[in-house]
């Protein structure tokens, strides 16, 4: 059995994971009531991030150097950024449930990578009304910075979303995969999450040890900040030519412990 999984591709993955993404989108839209105020629910909770900013800047002209449509752009870039997250891995926050009471067992059981299968369970439409308000906030940063579209920065800002993405992923990946070596680890999954709403504010307006640990520890800045650099600032820091790098091995790494996670589990003995 392990050298038929080794043999299965991409294409393979990919036809078994649309039919699922397909059927949970149906159920999903079964409930169109839901549907809608999930997605109006995102939609004004990422509205009120608009208006605390303009708020903000009614009394400051820059924070730290960085003006309003500047922090506009990196709260549009966070919000794209996190949506992958929050659409494709929201089953995440299910892991530690199935953990606890031995339903996870069952994907112990079949022919197929278990991360994959437990992962593809799940697609939550609310990242969509984030996608939309966070592509509308780009887009109007994006114009009234005066910065122009090409190919090329197209091709760039695609990337650095993604970057962006990778890197987010991987915060939440090892944070749900703490269930498996500790008991109560829902506070992990809240606090990662929590540390996320700072992806929207460039790390140079921290100070010392936070500056570090949104950089090295919980890598943050790397969400948004080393990303967009490259179309807000001029010259390219180290940090930001290197995040595609760490962004592809950090997700690597959660991938990885998720799996040993996964691979020492032995359900709940009942």
């Amino acid at each position: 059995m392990n050298k038929e999984l080794k043999k299965r591709g991409l294409r393979f993955y990919a036809s078994i994971y649309f039919k699922i993404i397909a059927q949970d989108f149906k159920s999903k839209m079964s409930y169109r009531a839901d549907f809608i105020i999930s997605m109006l629910g995102m939609i004004l909770t990422n509205i009120s991030g608009f208006v605390t900013f303009y708020i903000m800047f009614q009394n400051f002209e820059t924070i730290n150097g960085w003006n309003y449509y500047e922090m506009l752009f990196l709260y549009g870039f966070s919000l794209i950024a996190l949506t992958p997250m929050q659409c494709l891995f929201d089953n995440n926050w299910n892991l530690r449930y199935a953990v606890y009471d031995g339903s996870f067992i069952k994907y112990c059981f079949r022919p197929i990578n278990i991360f994959f299968y437990f992962i593809s369970e799940v697609f939550d439409v609310k990242g969509l009304g984030q996608l939309l308000m966070g592509s509308l906030t780009l887009g109007y940063a994006w114009h009234n910075l005066g910065l122009q579209m090409t190919v090329g920065k197209a091709f760039l800002l695609v990337a650095a979303l993604l970057t962006g993405s990778l890197f987010m992923i991987a915060i939440m990946n090892l944070a749900a995969a703490t269930c498996f070596w500790l008991v109560n680890s829902g506070f992990v999954m809240v606090t990662m999450f929590k540390f996320t709403e700072y992806a929207r504010y460039p790390v140079t307006i921290f100070q010392g040890i936070f500056r570090g640990l949104f950089t090295f520890v919980i890598p943050i800045a790397f969400v948004a900040y080393y990303p967009s650099y490259i179309f807000l600032r001029p010259g390219l820091p180290v940090l930001t030519c290197l995040s595609p790098l760490f962004g592809i091995f950090f997700f690597w790494v959660s991938y990885r412990v998720w799996m040993l996670g996964a691979s020492r589990y032995s359900g709940t003995g009942n």
